[in-house]
Order: C-alpha cells, then structure tokens, then sequence
C-alpha cells in the first residue's frame, strides 16, 4: 500500500478503503494488512481524516448495535463485551436444515441466532431471510465471515422481535461459485412465538 500525500487531505493517490479503516479500527486485520495501513496513515493526512469519520460513525453504529435496534452480523467479541456490560443475551441455534422454537422478553437486550456452518472456501455469503413458505423477502448481501469458521452469529432486531407477531422466519446462508451461481450453505427455521402483549399479539 503507497503511502499518499502528506498536507493535503484530498490528494491521497491511493486512499484507503473505508471499509478497511473500519477493520483497523476494529482490530479485525491480519498483522500484515494493519502494518501496512498503520504505515500510510503515518504519512497521509488524507486518510488520517477519514479514519477520524470512521471512527465517528462506528461508535454510533456501535451504540445502536448494543441497543440491539440493528439486524446485522456480530462478533464472538462483540457478544462477550455485551455481556460484561450486563446486558441479557438470549440466543437461539437452530441445527442445518433444522429448526427450533423461540421467543424473546420485555427483559432481554439483544436476540441472537448462531448458525452453525461449515465457511471453508466461501469469499462471499449472502444471509437471505424467508416467510414461512421459503420466499426471500430481502438479504443481507456479503456478511463478514472467516474462512474456516464454523458458524454465523446474526443478531436480530430486538425491536422488531419484540413486536413481531407469532410467526415462521426461515434464514438461509447462500454462497457463490466462479460463474456467479448460488449454492446454498445452510437453512435454518425459527418458530417465533410472541410472549409480549400489545397489537402484534395473537
């Protein structure tokens, strides 16, 4: 990675990711990568900058994410800091191919689902969710995912979860071969069932 410009923040000839600068951030580089962006940053004002703005817009990302309002794909580290934080986790692990019953409370922070899955080989996965006749009703397109690991750990909306009425949500985890063409790594099925009263109530 060249190193940009120093003195002028909109001169970098070679400008570092954003998404990148989220994963130094993060610490979720390989050593390699990190010293080579530790290196540009040294030198280039530019993208010292713009790590600034990452680092701005991840905190709120982080804040929302520990309010359990987002639908995203979470770390081991993340769950763990969650918890030290003393907030309940309620978590849900459906076998491939499977499904499991569950429900969330008016005292849990954050709903968790961990889908065991085998990643080996898969540059990019796809998390699709489905009514409960297997219709895709959106996607969450190129999660982040480690080679080689054995499972996903999405965390659901605790807002939505918490208004939602009893219903099927079937999750599926989908990768892609050289030509483009989608092969399915995993289906998962949750059985929600609603424990809370109010408009969404059966």
């Amino acid at each position: 990675m060249s190193v940009g410009n120093q003195g002028d923040p909109g001169n970098c000839p070679n400008p570092i990711d954003a998404a990148v600068l989220a994963d130094y951030w993060l610490a979720a580089l390989a050593k390699s990568e990190e010293e080579a962006v530790e290196e540009h940053l040294l030198g280039c004002d530019g993208c010292g900058a713009r790590l600034t703005e990452v680092i701005a817009l991840a905190g709120g990302v982080r804040n929302l994410a520990r309010k359990g309002c987002l639908r995203m794909v979470v770390s081991e580290a993340f769950l763990k800091r969650a918890a030290e934080d003393g907030l309940r986790v309620r978590e849900y692990a459906p076998p491939p191919g499977g499904g499991v019953e569950c429900t969330v409370t008016a005292d849990d922070d954050i709903l968790i689902g961990r889908l065991a899955v085998s990643l080996s080989g898969a540059s990019r996965v796809d998390l699709c969710f489905c009514d409960e006749r297997g219709l895709e009703q959106f996607r969450l397109p190129d999660i982040p995912v480690q080679d080689g690991a054995s499972s996903v750990v999405y965390q659901e909306s605790i807002t939505f979860a918490k208004a939602a009425p009893t219903t099927t949500m079937i999750v599926r985890l989908v990768t892609f071969d050289e030509a483009g063409s989608e092969r399915m790594l995993g289906e998962y099925t949750f059985h929600h069932t609603r424990s809370l009263p109010g408009p969404g109530a059966w």
